[in-house]
């Protein structure tokens, strides 16, 4: 019985040190250059993946069948289109954008500086779900 306890109280405690940890995603650099776009991932687990992304110029027309998605913008400014090529808004740092899922969206960055977003996917995304869209804008 104790050897349980034991178990049971280690997970309780590695759990909520994991849960408790602070991010200061506005002072994250990116960790390396890989050309377009880099993203770092923040968190991970079978409800909810969160990725933080700077983007230098664009992300392409994409859905996803099997998850929605949320972008915060942090810094920067560009042009979002969703559904189709009629649809094409205005975003700037402090915007929230909801996405469902089967939605095409894609971005075009018009500041100077990359647009830094954080992206939350649900359910866990792995990157296998994204579909590119043939759309022109």
């Amino acid at each position: 019985m104790k050897p349980n306890l034991l178990v049971v109280f280690l997970l309780i405690i590695s759990a909520s040190a994991y849960a408790q940890q602070p991010i200061s995603v506005t002072e994250m650099k990116p960790q390396y250059d890989a050309g377009q776009n880099i993203s770092q991932r923040l968190f991970n687990d079978s409800n909810l993946t969160s990725t933080i992304i700077w983007i230098k110029e664009t992300v392409e027309p994409h859905f996803h069948h099997n998850h929605s998605e949320q972008m915060y913008v942090l810094e920067g400014e560009g042009l979002l289109l969703l559904n189709d090529s009629n649809t094409v808004y205005s975003i700037k740092a402090g915007d929230l954008i909801q996405i469902p899922q089967n939605v095409i969206h894609a971005v075009k960055v018009t500041s100077k500086i990359p647009m830094k977003v954080i992206s939350f996917h649900a359910p866990e995304y792995d990157g296998l779900d994204k579909f590119p869209a043939d759309v022109k804008w």
